[in-house]
């Protein structure tokens, strides 16, 4: 089955919520007070979590987009990109697994799809400090995947004299690989800092969270998450999948 999408589905797919560090999952999403407009640049802006959801794109093609935290604390959405594979965030990254062509390999007797995301945290220097990645073939005659596999990757930015970003823990979990409607896969990445600066270690420490569902249809979505202990104006989210 051919995949139809639109450029409207996918702006309309950018969704982004920023919740505050204290909630519960009974008391929902509610939004993060924003910091007084007065707030000095590079100041503090505290604990900030960051979700949002994509929908793959047509073939050859990437969806991406940027959120920066803005000068009053508050996340600012950049436009959802649809752009040429070979233009998107992930084929210019070294940190992004190597794949073909994002949903290459159509044919009339089954189908083998391709599809990989990036869920990335930088600094107001646009540096890299964290990373998670996911790699994902699957097959499928339509109505149901026959096969199907995603690898996961990390990458996080070290400092001289063997200081910067650390991966503390990652998990990944895949509830289906064969004979499935949907193959979803939940990916974790920890990461601590201790470094330049932070010398002590408990300052810094994020979190990143990416789901993979694969369909039948040989379509495939892709959510996010991102949880920070500590955030500073201009820091900038960069999540896509192609």
């Amino acid at each position: 089955m051919r995949i139809r999408i639109t450029l409207a589905a996918v702006l309309a797919a950018g969704v982004l919520s920023l919740t505050a560090a204290t909630a519960t999952a009974a008391s929902g999403t509610t939004a993060r007070q924003a910091a007084p407009a007065t707030q000095e640049a590079g100041a503090d802006c505290g604990e900030v979590r960051l979700t949002g959801e994509l929908p793959a794109p047509p073939a050859g093609m990437a969806v991406q987009q940027q959120v920066s935290i803005g000068a009053d604390c508050r996340p600012v959405l950049g436009e959802v990109k649809l752009v040429p594979a070979d233009n998107g965030a992930a084929s210019k990254s070294t940190a992004a697994p190597a794949v073909a062509v994002a949903m290459a390999g159509a044919n009339e007797g089954g189908t083998t799809r391709q599809f990989k995301s990036w869920n990335e945290m930088f600094d107001c220097c646009n540096i890299r400090m964290t990373g998670l990645y996911t790699t994902s073939q699957w097959t499928t005659d339509g109505n149901r995947i026959t096969t199907a596999a995603t690898d996961v990757t990390q990458q996080w930015n070290r400092e001289p004299w063997n200081a910067g970003w650390s991966l503390k823990s990652a998990t990944k979990n895949t509830d289906c690989s064969s004979d499935c409607g949907v193959s979803r896969t939940e990916a974790h990445a920890d990461f601590t800092y201790k470094g330049i600066f932070d010398t002590s270690g408990d300052r810094y420490a994020n979190t990143h969270h990416s789901y993979v569902d694969l369909n039948a249809d040989g379509s495939a979505t892709c959510r996010f998450d991102v949880q920070l202990r500590h955030t500073f104006i201009g820091w900038n989210w960069q999540r896509g999948c192609q």
